[in-house]
């Protein structure tokens, strides 16, 4: 490898998001050089301005791509499909794209990066166990009560290390050119089934209720979301999480060789860190 190649960071497109943060301190550990692609990075990265793309790019080695909010939004594909042939056109042709499982949005997006001759690998990946201790539903979590307008539908959720650690290896082992992993945990839960694993672990009183659509949307408002992510939000909830994904699949063991983490597992860990307050 030459010293050029050598020192050319990996860019990593949503780098203190929720998996983008866990690649580049990954990368980092390994001594590679890594470039943070986000608004307030050095080289400012933007999915919404264009002119930020191209400074973003230059000299990278490779990419990894997380779209912002989600490749769920109306028009995500496009918006992709142009970063990746002007990436390929630059010269960067290493794309691995963080995509979601059950979303025509995200499939097209997927389309979209082969398309343009990239040097690709697809992670498909499952609802993240971290939404319910680093995101929106945390403090759901903290307050008792998860109440989301989904019904009994399993869902195996997927741990945002397991992505990670797909991610760096799909960056930097070309054996996972052309692939697609179909990211997911070893089993199927209820969202009312992780709040009770979470409720055992924690020792908090934790419990999930379903409501309707409409209560969900009122709150959403009532919290000052916008409306573009209102109308996504009920998107994921409504469609995705209509039991077209209640189903394992090996893309963690097929990228990695090793089993995916288990949700009993993450919600232990987490407990044990606090994240979820004060037991009782």
């Amino acid at each position: 490898m030459s010293s050029e190649i050598a020192n050319a960071p990996f860019l990593i497109l949503g780098g203190t998001g929720k998996t983008g943060r866990r690649v580049a301190g990954r990368l980092a550990a390994r001594g590679l050089p890594v470039r943070i692609g986000s608004r307030n990075a050095a080289r400012p990265f933007d999915w919404e301005d264009r002119s930020t793309w191209a400074t973003a790019l230059k000299g990278a080695r490779a990419v990894y791509v997380s779209y912002h909010p989600d490749l769920a939004a109306p028009g995500a594909a496009e918006i992709v499909g142009n970063f990746a042939r002007l990436a390929v056109g630059m010269g960067v042709k290493r794309l691995v794209l963080l995509s979601g499982r059950g979303e025509p949005e995200a499939q097209r997006a997927e389309q979209a990066v082969v398309a343009a001759g990239a040097d690709w690998t697809v992670l498909r990946c499952s609802w993240f166990m971290q939404n319910f201790s680093e995101s929106f539903l945390l403090d759901a979590v903290l307050s008792g009560e998860i109440a989301l307008p989904v019904g009994a539908v399993g869902e195996p959720f997927v741990d945002a290390d397991d992505i990670a650690d797909a991610a760096v290896a799909a960056l930097i082992d070309d054996r996972h050119i052309g692939q697609l992993y179909e990211l997911t945990g070893p089993r199927l839960l209820s969202f009312s089934d992780a709040a009770a694993e979470i409720a055992a672990a924690s020792g908090r009183d934790v419990r999930f209720i379903e409501i309707m659509p409409a209560d969900f949307e009122a709150g959403l408002a009532a919290a000052g979301l916008p409306e573009d992510l209102i109308a996504l939000l009920l998107v994921l909830f409504t469609e995705v999480l209509d039991g077209r994904n209640a189903h394992v699949a090996g893309g963690v063991e097929r990228a990695l060789g090793r089993p995916a983490r288990d949700f009993s597992d993450f919600a232990r860990t987490v407990a044990a860190s606090g994240a979820w307050g004060d037991t009782k």
